[in-house]
This record gives structure tokens, C-alpha cells and sequence, in this order.
């Protein structure tokens, strides 16, 4: 892949991690509170597999590029830990989402997790940014 058809694929994976996050808006809204959970991990999916491109890491397995993260980013003291634990806070809880029949999240546990995953997306947005 080129410099050029890499750029427009980490446009494209942040694209994908904008656009679930409006949705996430709406599924709240409307009250749909596990599959919220479940898009707004997958923002972080694709926000970090927007970063892992561009420092040449490529996998489809959600566990091995958490952890490329923790070990490249969080380990190095490159991003704060809160962050580490926001993308695994998440992975747990999109898990649940989807898999556990009984899992119920509500509202205000909802928003927080929203609060928290805004704020790991702009600061992986804004590295991958400032990164040439």
C-alpha cells in the first residue's frame, strides 16, 4: 500500500469512528442501550485501527490490537492509562452487549461510558493528527 492509499484508509477507519459515534447519539436517545455500548466500542475499533495503521500494525483480532496498544502506547507513557482502561472498559461491556442475554445497561451508566469513549477518540484523533 502507498503513502497515499494509506492516508485515505485511516481517513476512512476515522470516518467509520464519527459515524458510530452519531449513531450512539441515537441509539441513546431512543433508549437503545446495549447496542450503544456495542457501536461505541466499535468507534474505538476503528480509531485504533486508524492509529495501528499508521504506525504499520494491522490485525482483525479486536484482543491483539488492544493489546499492540497497551504495549506501544500505554506502556511507553505515551497516552495516560485512563485511556488503556476506557478501550478495555469497553471491549468488556461490548461483550456483554452483545453476547449476554441478560444484560441490561442503563441510562446514566450509558452516558458516562459515552463521555469516556468521546474523550479516548479525540485524544487518538488528535495524535494521529499531529503524527506525520
Amino acid at each position: 500500500m502507498n503513502n497515499e492509499e494509506e492516508k485515505e484508509q485511516i481517513e476512512q477507519l476515522i470516518k467509520k469512528s464519527d459515524q458510530n459515534m452519531e449513531d450512539v447519539l441515537f441509539l441513546i436517545t431512543n433508549q437503545k442501550y446495549e447496542i450503544a455500548v456495542s457501536r461505541m466500542y466499535y468507534s474505538i475499533f476503528y480509531i485504533l485501527s486508524a492509529l495501528a495503521l499508521k504506525h504499520n500494525f494491522q490485525t482483525s483480532k479486536h484482543t491483539q490490537l488492544i493489546g499492540w496498544f497497551n504495549k506501544t502506547f500505554l506502556a511507553t507513557g505515551l497516552f495516560d492509562k485512563e485511556i488503556g482502561k476506557i478501550s478495555q472498559k469497553m471491549f468488556e461491556k461490548r461483550s456483554k452487549a452483545d453476547y449476554d442475554a441478560f444484560v441490561v445497561f442503563l441510562k446514566e451508566e450509558v452516558e458516562i461510558m459515552y463521555i469516556d469513549t468521546k474523550k479516548l477518540i479525540y485524544e487518538l484523533k488528535f495524535f494521529i493528527s499531529k503524527k506525520n
